[in-house]
């Protein structure tokens, strides 16, 4: 088999800036001629095997960086947009969207914010009578969306938040083998001043800063009073840090800052939770059992399964987990991949992938063996998840995750026992909308891409033909 070429000139260049030398320095440290190395930095020649040992032996590159990152998001959510059919028939190739994410990942960036903002625009005249006449109706990007890239491209790892909250455990006593967080944050509170109080009351957390006061609902799981405990402590020691990854961030809008900030809060209060280093070993020790790590460390199952998609740290890296939550109608409200499987940004999740069945089955865990169109073939795992309100009238929420890796990683985790690794593996894809299978039973709208054939007197599962 031929092994696969790697071009990493972007990763190549951002390397050798942030250790601010020049290119005549960097090809000398790497035994290579200038123009050799101006060639693997603008794509036009791999990066050899024995540069990367070069950047492993000379800089303690971690060289997986070289091989993971934004360059697979950024190919599948040029590839959804221009799925749109804004674009008609004037889709690049795949070879030609690869060779813009790792050459020019910027220009890639603001063509899909241009896209983005096109379909606010569209949107927007769609309900241009609600707009009418409000000062608020100028264009802006959607917060939430801002935010939810922010984080998607930063492979939801921010390594000075996770630093941060690894430190703060660092400084908690021991109890039971393991650092008591909870003590140690309940300790940072009060010593602030601050009273802590669990009520009954259907807010999950509340803080005066007038009184000094902080209310977490007695209605919540334990898991979501230390989360939110957390959260508070991180609004309150961690402001400097959490304002300056702001800063950096750049956000457009403030509702984006504000949403953000609480993203990074909660960040904070996942890593302290399951502070990395201990969290990662015991995911090896345990085989990656949720149940067993949600135990270990106090945690809900989803939290346990968001952090192993967040164990991303140069050096220290985890099995690439992608991980998402779905609610009941098939909507996405929480996606991250560290693996080459990307979500859609727009719509569901396909209806093949086993994480829509978890419903069906509340409190099993579900095993699938999948395929995407792209031949890459993934173990998932998919489980419904329940978060009550605490008392008859109040609603409960419902969701369903998945946390799933590429398969070759698939025996380092306890569910794949018993499961046979080469069997039949089920085709799911992104989206519709942008899938090109031509036989899926389950397809709910055409792919944009593609031509049809529709014949009157001839009807099988789908009412038309995907020509080939």
């Amino acid at each position: 088999m031929a092994t696969q070429k790697l071009y990493a000139g972007a990763k190549l260049r951002e390397f050798r800036t942030r250790l601010s030398l020049t290119q005549k320095v960097f090809a000398d440290k790497l035994a290579v001629s200038l123009p050799y190395l101006n060639q693997m930095e603008n794509n036009h020649r791999p990066v050899s095997a024995a540069v990367v040992l070069a950047l492993a032996q000379e800089f303690g590159l971690d060289v997986t960086e070289l091989t993971v990152g934004e360059g697979e998001r950024l190919v599948s959510d040029m590839k959804e947009a221009l799925a749109d059919p804004v674009f008609g028939a004037t889709t690049p190739p795949l070879a030609d969207l690869r060779l813009a994410a790792s050459n020019a990942p910027a220009l890639a960036r603001a063509f899909l914010d241009l896209h983005r903002a096109y379909r606010q625009t569209h949107e927007r005249l769609a309900s241009l009578d609600e707009a009418l006449g409000r000062e608020d109706a100028a264009l802006r990007p959607s917060p939430w969306e801002e935010v939810r890239d922010f984080f998607h491209y930063c492979d939801n790892y921010i390594d000075a938040v996770d630093r941060a909250a690894e430190h703060f455990v660092a400084g908690a006593r021991m109890a039971n083998g393991r650092p008591d967080v909870i003590a140690a944050a309940r300790a940072a509170v009060e010593k602030r001043g601050i009273s802590l109080h669990f009520s009954d009351a259907p807010v999950m957390r509340r803080y005066d800063p007038v009184a000094r006061r902080l209310d977490i609902s007695a209605r919540a799981s334990g898991a979501t009073q230390h989360f939110q405990l957390l959260h508070q402590l991180a609004l309150l020691t961690q402001n400097e840090l959490l304002e300056a990854t702001l800063d950096l961030a750049r956000f457009q809008t403030p509702e984006a800052r504000d949403i953000a900030k609480i993203g990074l809060a909660n960040y904070f209060a996942g890593a302290a939770l399951l502070p990395y280093r201990a969290f990662l070993e015991a995911a090896h020790q345990t085989r990656h059992d949720l149940e067993r790590l949600a135990d270990i460390f106090g945690a809900s199952i989803e939290q346990v399964a968001h952090r192993l998609s967040t164990l991303q740290r140069p050096g220290a890296k985890g099995i690439p987990f992608f991980f998402v939550r779905v609610d009941q109608a098939g909507t996405i409200t929480k996606r991250h991949s560290a693996t080459r499987l990307q979500f859609a940004r727009f719509g569901g999740a396909c209806p093949l992938w086993n994480v829509h069945r978890a419903f069906e089955v509340p409190g099993r865990f579900l095993r699938q063996l999948a395929e995407t169109p792209d031949g890459v073939r993934y173990f998932c795992l998919a489980r419904d998840i329940s978060k009550p309100g605490g008392s008859f009238h109040a609603p409960t929420r419902r969701y369903a995750i998945g946390l799933g890796c590429e398969v070759q990683h698939a025996p380092a985790l306890v569910y794949a026992d018993g499961l046979d690794l080469k069997g039949r593996f089920e085709p799911i894809g992104i989206s519709c909308r942008i899938c090109e299978r031509p036989d899926c039973h389950q397809r709910s709208v055409p792919p944009l891409e593609r031509r049809l054939k529709v014949d009157p007197d001839r009807r099988e599962i789908l009412p038309y033909e995907i020509a080939q």
